[in-house]
């Protein structure tokens, strides 16, 4: 079980931010259209909790190359092409994503002062999420060109 949820922790902390995000905004309707009364802050944890849902489901999404891209032109070459392509793209994606932490780094501590307009608290309490982000895909990202480099992705895929 353990090495299950440390196997699936970035899905597992989107699911429970985005089910949160849902159960406050189905209290909130009911409180506002059945009790005429709403919770005031509840916009704004459900905005910061959807934020936080995003970019920790970005990271899972990383981690198992969900995201878009167009290798028709990269499969035509031979395999030996193929492998300096994907280190290659790696290395970059290494590179973009570290650069990216660091412009989330900049943006944290500019938030940092900045208060919530309903609960005033720190700003930097949501948009830390965008540097959890991107550090978890730096770190995946260096994975990947440590797996492309010792050959170790081709292995995974034909397990």
């Amino acid at each position: 079980m353990g090495k299950f949820i440390l196997k699936n922790i970035e899905e597992i902390v989107a699911a429970a931010c985005i089910t949160f995000t849902t159960i406050l905004v189905v209290i909130n309707v009911i409180m506002r259209y059945v009790l005429n009364s709403g919770i005031v802050w509840t916009e704004e944890v459900a905005t910061g909790s959807f934020v936080w849902s995003v970019f920790i489901g970005a990271i899972a999404v990383y981690k198992n190359h969900g995201h878009v891209g167009v290798d028709m032109v990269v499969k035509a070459f031979p395999k030996s092409v193929q492998k300096v392509v994907a280190i290659a793209s790696d290395i970059l994606l290494l590179v973009l994503n570290g650069f990216m932490g660091y412009l989330a780094v900049l943006y944290v501590m500019m938030t940092k002062t900045k208060m919530t307009p309903v609960l005033g608290v720190s700003s930097a309490y949501i948009s830390f999420s965008i540097l959890i982000c991107f550090v978890g895909m730096t770190l995946y990202s260096a994975y990947f060109v440590y797996q492309d480099i010792c050959g170790k992705k081709e292995e995974e895929e034909v397990k």
